[in-house]
């Protein structure tokens, strides 16, 4: 797995933040960010195109990632929470 992995850099917060976008567009826009990041890491890994990416394969990843957490600790996993 990726070790310090960041789906968004203070660079890209900030300049969300000097965005003219609402406080929900802001959220939106960090998450999208975030999830574009997130949908390459699990292409990459599973080989699957991120295009060709459907919710059962992002839901296996999910599931795997959250398995490594348990059985390895939260260090072993992508996701940090």
């Amino acid at each position: 797995m990726i070790e310090n992995t960041h789906f968004l850099t203070e660079d890209e917060s900030l300049d969300v933040d000097a965005a003219l976008l609402t406080s929900p567009e802001k959220f939106l826009t960090r998450l999208t960010i975030s999830s574009q990041r997130l949908l390459t890491l699990i292409s990459r890994d599973t080989g699957i195109p991120i295009e060709d990416l459907g919710h059962k394969q992002i839901i296996e990843w999910f599931e795997k990632d959250s398995k490594i957490r348990r059985e390895q600790g939260i260090d072993a996993a992508v996701l940090k929470w």
